[in-house]
């Protein structure tokens, strides 16, 4: 079994660049997220963060330049780091057919759990996540904020030490947008590195720190204030604001 590389990053990218034909959809970042932090990818639609958290995933192959999470490189050994990392995408995962504790059993599953073992973590996460009143319901027939619940605990079912996360409160009532930030800042506090994009700036603000993208390219890294200070805006909002006009140019 290859072993992870000895690194500090949970996250590390070197000149990582990804073309689809003439289009070029990420260039040449160089970026880096620290073990237990939570690191916000911000940009206008197009500016490459979800081509790039599919890299990191090892669901697409960069063209070229390096990554590696939790010490695996993503070229390399893509099912190693598949192993090692959660997935929550903007796009619905969830079987419909299937009850709460379904999909929960499935995923956890999927990642390797059996017997007592993902008893105990399926039990854990029900009462976690507060699923347990909706176990025996089906998915396709949950809210959107259930739905949200159910798909972070089968993203996190295998307790990965990286989690990856999509636009994950898109279209959630802000209730349970608060409540999904409070259980993140929760497995951060557990040593769970966790990387997010979203469009929301309460929501960027939340983070340790923040990468912005446009057009495929790192323009600036670091605190919410820090980023406010490097664009001599007033807030991160009016930062997202600015990058979409330069965008539209």
């Amino acid at each position: 079994m290859t072993a992870p590389v000895a690194d500090a990053s949970a996250v590390r990218t070197e000149h990582l660049r990804k073309t689809f034909g003439p289009l070029v959809a990420v260039d040449s970042l160089d970026l880096e997220v620290r073990r237990g932090e939570v690191f916000g990818l911000l940009g206008p639609n197009g500016s490459g963060k979800t081509t790039t958290i599919r890299m990191l995933c090892g669901l697409i192959e960069p063209t070229s330049g390096t990554a590696t999470v939790a010490g695996f490189d993503v070229t390399r050994e893509p099912e190693r780091v598949k192993q090692h990392i959660g997935y929550m995408s903007q796009k619905y995962g969830l079987y419909d057919d299937l009850t709460v504790v379904e999909n929960i059993r499935f995923y956890a599953t999927v990642y390797g759990l059996h017997g007592d073992a993902r008893a105990k973590r399926i039990e854990q996460m029900l009462d976690d996540l507060h699923l347990r009143e909706r176990a025996s319901q089906r998915a396709g027939t949950l809210s959107g904020g259930w739905k949200q619940r159910l798909a972070l605990a089968t993203a996190t079912a295998h307790e990965p030490p990286v989690l990856f996360l999509d636009e994950p409160t898109a279209g959630v009532d802000p209730a349970s947008r608060r409540e999904f930030w409070t259980r993140i800042h929760a497995l951060a506090a557990a040593g769970t590195t966790i990387l997010v994009t979203t469009h929301y700036m309460d929501e960027a603000a939340q983070c340790g720190r923040l990468a912005f993208l446009s057009r495929g390219h790192l323009i600036a890294v670091g605190t919410p204030e820090d980023v406010v200070k490097q664009f001599g805006q007033g807030t991160i909002e009016d930062v997202f604001i600015e990058l979409q006009k330069r965008d539209e140019r």
